[in-house]
């Protein structure tokens, strides 16, 4: 995994996309003797001599230092700035660096820059596999055209796409899924190459004959792409964060930002980047920036269709899908691990994991969180009908593997909020987010790679909402049915500018009227359909933004097995009542899992995310938001109404904020994380 980012500006063709002709006298032609550049080109004093074509179309290596002598420096020296001939962005080094910089703990181990003409490429590397010969930017000549890409991501049918490339006359240089894609992109162009690929990937690849830029994103939206178009310039990151450096991209929020945040987070409109002027790709899209403009195009739907397996068949598929799945992911140069908690999910992934490992005479390390009396104050409830403990022991003792517990107390939870903001670039699931932070923290010092279980419920129908017939009933969005009550905490003059049930409708109505239906289907049918279309656009990425950014904040990949598109496919067209087999939620993914776990597992009622009942935690959020509110400098009160904020603290009239993992106390932390989002980040609101 790793961070991405770059920029392409169609404004600098006008100096410099030359078909051939004589270039102004101010500016080097790529691939010429260059010397004596002007120094208004090259502001920041660098020595620019004899940097011939000896590696093709791309010019030379600068070493990652201002100032530095760019003669013959090789491609092996870590963090470089890759120049191919002569560019004006070589201006824009130390803004590529600064964007660099932003994302250099989701890649720790390499990192690089490559500029050419009016494209810029920027990466950090954290090594998973083929670390010698899997450096970025990587670049390839083949046909006529010269490549160059960049790539956050792991492919899961590497060794199908590269013995198809190899049959082709393809020739590999290592080992790494980087240069399969690469080599899979050269031959077969990015809109056939994304339907080939299975995995979760973000990745931009400059073609320099076409002088143009390629993007995508993975089909179920498990790694980010951000980008802004602005004057003629297209800028893109892996992290909002990063996209801030840029000096054309300001840290600016309106109305539209604030009610995203109130009225919809930490959930987000598909698309949206919250900042002004700021835009993520959508899951499943791809698109090409340059002359022609700026054109995005969706390349895969979860399509509705006639089922005809019957209910045998479905569970030998389900099972056939769910292992082949966890297995490819087990892939690794590195240590991996799996999350456990001792729920049907994690559970799962550990057992497969274990089997496979075990077969290879290595040993499986689990993990587990929790939190400091925890047990203590623990209260069953309907969504949270007992504790995890003794399921985490009892599949550590079934596994015969090694479970390392976190442990986490209510003040080191409060103080990683902030932190949380920091890794996410927006205010998020509060100390949901901070708990799986510190939890990752932990198990980065003995692993680079685990496994988790995310999205299962969204495929299987494993939430409340989707088996309660009242709340499936009911339009909105069934984990956020608290609009007014969200509302009421905006001033005035941002809620007159905000319909704010206007504003959730129209996005619920747009996820809801988006959902594929055969027209035959029966109202149930139909019903839960629209539900899974609803989850995977907002709940499930909503955990997977927060999957991403709280694990790569110390350099650890988090892979999410049952996020295989192939699983996702096959699943949408199979009827509700398969799914809810026996009556159980995710009863098909039970069936299927018969045999691999035990009985007591496989009978577990679904529990959530383990958050803290420690009154401890409530306190010291609660003494955090009064200090706050009695602090008139503070700028959640240009956007916050004061006596709302009060009302939180007295819980009148509250609401559950975002289904069952939001309630008071993490609404109270949703409130801390937001004024910090507005003091970090020097949020000028317009």
């Amino acid at each position: 995994m790793c961070g991405i980012a770059g920029m392409f500006d169609t404004k600098l063709e006008k100096i410099f996309g030359y078909a051939g002709g004589e270039a102004p006298q101010n500016y080097a032609v790529r691939g010429s003797s260059i010397d004596n550049v002007l120094q208004k080109h090259n502001t920041y004093g660098m020595n620019i001599v004899n940097a011939p074509q000896k590696h093709g179309v791309y010019g030379e290596y600068a070493d990652n230092t201002d100032g530095a002598n760019i003669e013959n420096i090789p491609q092996k020296h870590n963090g470089d700035v890759y120049i191919a001939g002569i560019s004006p962005l070589i201006e824009q080094i130390p803004a590529f660096k600064s964007m660099r910089d932003a994302l250099a703990r989701r890649g720790p181990d390499q990192r690089g820059i490559f500029i050419d003409g009016n494209a810029a490429l920027i990466h950090t590397r954290l090594s998973v596999v083929d670390a010698e010969r899997g450096a970025q930017p990587m670049r390839l000549s083949y046909n006529g055209e010269d490549y160059c890409m960049v790539y956050n991501g792991e492919l899961y049918n590497t060794e199908e796409l590269r013995r198809e490339l190899l049959s082709l006359g393809h020739v590999f240089s290592g080992h790494s899924d980087t240069e399969v894609l690469l080599h899979c992109y050269a031959e077969f162009g990015g809109d056939y190459c994304v339907e080939k690929l299975n995995g979760i990937f973000a990745f931009a690849v400059f073609e320099k004959q076409k002088n143009r830029l390629f993007f995508a994103r993975d089909r179920i939206g498990v790694k980010p792409f951000f980008y802004c178009l602005k004057n003629g310039v297209f800028v893109f990151a892996s992290e909002i964060q990063a996209l801030l450096r840029h000096p054309l991209i300001e840290a600016e929020a309106d109305a539209e930002s604030f009610a995203e945040i109130i009225c919809l987070g930490p959930g987000r409109t598909p698309g949206c980047g919250v900042f002004r002027g700021v835009k993520e790709l959508k899951s499943a899209h791809c698109g090409t920036f340059g002359a022609d403009g700026l054109k995005i195009r969706k390349y895969w739907s979860m399509t509705d269709g006639e089922h005809t397996d019957n209910f045998t068949q479905t569970v030998e598929k389900v099972r056939f899908l769910v292992v082949d799945a966890i297995e490819r992911q087990l892939v690794s140069d590195v240590p991996v691990c799996t999350f456990l908690s001792g729920g049907l999910d994690s559970s799962a992934i550990s057992a497969i994991a274990n089997s496979y490992f075990t077969k290879r005479g290595v040993s499986l390390h689990t993990f587990s969180v929790d939190y400091e009396d925890n047990q203590r104050y623990f209260k069953a409830g309907k969504f949270q009908p007992d504790d995890d403990k003794e399921y985490i022991d009892y599949m550590t003792e079934f596994l015969g593997a090694k479970n390392r517990r976190v442990l986490l107390d209510a003040e080191e939870l409060a103080d990683a909020l902030c932190i949380a903001v920091d890794a996410r670039g927006l205010p998020g699931m509060a100390d949901v987010d901070a708990s799986l932070l510190l939890f990752c923290r932990e198990i980065k010092k003995f692993a680079t790679v685990a496994l988790s279980g995310e999205c299962a419920d969204e495929i299987f129908g494993g939430y409340p909402w989707f088996r309660d017939k009242e709340i499936r009933a009911k339009n909105g969005f069934p984990w956020s049915q608290s609009t007014a009550f969200r509302a009421g905490f905006l001033k005035d003059e941002f809620a007159e500018k905000i319909n704010s049930f206007e504003y959730v409708n129209s996005r619920y109505n747009a996820s809801v009227n988006d959902a594929s239906v055969l027209p035959k289907r029966n109202a149930e049918e139909r019903r839960m359909k629209e539900m899974i279309n609803l989850n995977f656009d907002w709940f499930m990425q909503t955990l997977l933004d927060r999957k991403d950014r709280m694990s790569m904040y110390w350099g650890l990949e988090v892979r999410v097995p049952f996020c295989d598109y192939r699983i996702a496919e096959y699943m949408y067209s199979v009827p509700w009542e398969m799914k809810d087999f026996g009556g159980r939620e995710k009863g098909l993914l039970r069936e299927a899992l018969r045999g691999i776990l035990p009985e007591r597992i496989l009978a577990r009622k679904k529990s959530p995310y383990p958050k803290t009942h420690n009154p401890a935690y409530l306190s010291v959020v609660s003494k955090r938001l009064r200090e706050i509110i009695e602090n008139p400098s503070a700028p959640i009160h240009h956007v916050i109404k004061k006596e709302a904020l009060e009302r939180l603290l007295k819980n009148e009239n509250s609401a559950p904020w975002y289904g069952q993992l939001m309630t008071a106390p993490q609404t109270i932390a949703y409130f801390l994380q937001f004024n910090y989002w507005l003091e970090k980040f020097k949020v000028r609101i317009v």
